[in-house]
């Protein structure tokens, strides 16, 4: 349901960027110009595509029974869980949710079981089910107010992991399940509320986190077979040094784990659980994003964030040469997932022009593409392809972002643009697939997705300059994108608006309140507009993050005027540019008051304000119904204002 204002609006956040400059922009642009043939299509039209994640984050994406893969789709409009035939591409539903989102975790090892979780329409608490293949559904982790998700399997296949904060709603605890009649017993107590890490899949080890800042954390190791208990740090540092767990090896022998310990950028080392010994495996010039295993440990899969997009590499332990990928289109890939006998792989694949898709492709073989995400309705031809340029800022460091460029626009024919600022803070803008994005784009509107100082992805140094400056450098950065997109010929820089949902959000508010002249009007998806409040309001299961955030941020109790002086509502009398609010209803992390108060001060100032308020939705709209009114909503604002 959702309930508006004479407008409508919503969408998620974010994708962005991978290397050319900005003149290779400005000459690959010339080609298409408003001569060129081209069509336009409805908010409906980009968002029928249909969404797909695959289940089986360990051994068991692929049935025991069948060879199906499990996976959530919103076919239906709102995610349900599937099987998915990978000779035929068949999909069959497993549930038939009209309302909550269903997310599929795991087949069991042996029989046709299945894992998933559900929330209450965006309020994050979710819950742990089992269904069985008769239908039969039970709740793992009944109760109200907590949160609880699926940890991995055993590595005989007879247990599961599951953690809970139902003991205490800011400690997430270790439970083992028997796959056999679902009784559990504690594993781990988290008594002192650290971030949960990594399980072994022989149950020995736990692995969790402390953050001591937002540049600093450690790592502990729980032997959870031993007589007593002992959270051993197995990362004594001095200064500023990040670390987190990336898993454990197939066998059990080591852990590994992420640290930006030895330059800009994060990298995997492992630490051996009988000696100690230490050793890099993977490193690269950008940040190591994750390490995997096939369920033997024979092929390795680690992922690596270049430029914002992923590079992903398939290694053959027993040989050491690389799996490649035959009859696979250029995109990053995700979510590689082994069958049982190690004979054949399935992935995701997303690219700017087309949405997530799965493949299957046996070892040695060809890659068969098993869905068709994108709208048949659509001619990709006539979507485009996002291109990453980086300009000046106000103090010279060099910025990127993702600009996509109408195919009508040229310099006789100058589009308006819209600065697009991602969640965080300390998110990023990554290449891929928005139906929003190229919606806008294809009814003539420039996007620039900004990486301003602060996003993740080029370094810690980067990372961190914006630290106990939101609203200031960040929004510097924001600011001085508008006289870049402004030198390009077939931008009218006098037609500049901002986008973003959260953090972005809140740097539009910003931006209107600060700098009220900057941008034309502004699009607020759930922005944060009172940072005493959110910061005192954090759900009580972000643990240990609130401490980062702080050390971000800065502390609702000590600094009082400073997050005062940059959270736009005490300042929204200095907006005089027309904005849209959209906001969830059931958003746990920026509170339904944020925006309700916001709107209701700038109409104060005769501002032109729409405001869309969804009924069923939290932070980040699920529902496609939702979606499309949100998109539908921003191209109708803007050609009024823009």
């Amino acid at each position: 349901m959702i309930r508006f204002s004479h407008l409508g609006v919503a969408s998620l956040l974010a994708v962005l960027l991978t290397g050319c400059s900005a003149d290779d922009v400005q000459e690959q642009g010339a080609a298409a110009t408003a001569d060129d043939s081209h069509e336009t299509y409805t908010a409906a039209q980009f968002f029928q595509t249909t969404s797909y994640r695959m289940g089986g984050a360990g051994p068991y994406a692929f049935s025991a029974t069948s060879g199906d893969l499990l996976v959530s789709s919103d076919e239906t409009g709102v995610y349900n869980a599937y099987r998915l035939d990978v000779t035929t591409g068949q999909m069959t539903a497993l549930t038939q949710s009209d309302d909550r989102g269903v997310y599929a975790d795991s087949w069991f090892p042996e029989d046709d079981r299945f894992i998933y979780q559900q929330d209450g329409n965006g309020d994050e608490l979710t819950h742990v089910f089992v269904m069985t293949p008769e239908g039969e559904v039970t709740d793992l982790t009944p109760g109200e107010g907590h949160k609880a998700g699926f940890a991995g399997w055993s590595s005989d296949g007879k247990s599961f992991y599951v953690f809970s904060n139902e003991r205490d709603g800011a400690a997430f605890d270790m439970y083992r399940y028997r796959a056999a009649d679902y009784s559990r017993e504690v594993l781990f107590e988290n008594s002192e509320g650290l971030d949960l890490g990594s399980i072994s899949s022989d149950g020995r080890w736990v692995a969790y986190a402390r953050n001591n800042s937002n540049a600093d954390s450690d790592l502990f190791l729980i032997d959870v077979t031993a007589d007593e208990l002992e959270l051993v740090n197995i990362t004594p540092h001095e200064g500023d040094i990040e670390y987190s767990a990336m898993g454990f090896t197939p066998d059990n022998s080591q852990l590994i784990y992420s640290t930006n310990e030895f330059g800009e950028f994060s990298q995997a080392w492992t630490l051996s659980l009988e000696t100690g010994e230490r050793e890099v495996l993977v490193a690269d010039d950008w940040d190591v994003m994750y390490v995997g295993y096939s369920p033997s440990g024979r092929y390795r899969v680690s992922g690596v964030n270049n430029d914002a997009s992923t590079d992903v590499t398939l290694t053959d332990l027993a040989t050491g040469d690389a799996v490649v990928l035959q009859n696979v289109p250029d995109g990053d890939l995700a979510q590689v997932r082994f069958n049982r006998d190690e004979t054949a792989i399935a992935f995701g694949l997303n690219r700017d022009t087309a949405p997530y898709d799965l493949y299957h492709m046996p070892l040695g073989g060809d890659a068969v593409q098993l869905t068709q995400a994108l709208n048949p309705a659509i001619n990709s031809d006539f979507m485009v392809e996002g291109e990453v340029v980086r300009f000046a800022s106000y103090d010279g460091l060099q910025v990127p972002g993702i600009l996509y460029k109408p195919r009508e626009a040229s310099a006789d024919n100058p589009a308006p643009a819209m600065v697009w600022v991602h969640g965080g803070p300390g998110g990023q803008s990554r290449k891929g697939y928005s139906a929003a994005i190229q919606h806008l784009v294809n009814h003539g509107y420039a996007v620039y997705q900004i990486n301003n100082r602060g996003s993740s992805g080029y370094g810690k140094t980067f990372y961190h300059l914006d630290d106990l400056k939101h609203g200031e450098a960040d929004l510097g950065d924001v600011v001085a994108s508008r006289a870049f997109l402004a030198s390009y010929d077939w931008i009218d820089g006098e037609r500049v608006g901002i986008i973003g949902g959260s953090y972005g959000g809140y740097m539009v508010a910003a931006a209107l309140a600060f700098e009220p002249e900057a941008f034309e009007v502004g699009v607020n998806i759930f922005g944060v507009t009172n940072w005493l409040r959110t910061l005192e309001s954090i759900p009580p299961w972000w643990g240990a993050f609130r401490t980062a955030l702080y050390a971000e941020l800065g502390d609702p109790a000590t600094d009082t005027d400073r997050l005062t002086a940059i959270s736009p509502l005490f300042h929204a009398k200095n907006i005089v540019k027309p904005l849209l609010v959209v906001q969830g209803a059931n958003d746990p992390r920026v509170l339904q008051v944020e925006s309700d108060e916001l709107v209701d001060e700038v109409r104060a100032n005769n501002v032109p304000v729409e405001y869309v308020l969804f009924e069923d939705e939290g932070h980040g709209f699920r529902k496609r119904v939702n979606r499309i009114t949100a998109s539908e909503a921003y191209l109708q604002f803007l050609k009024t204002h823009l």
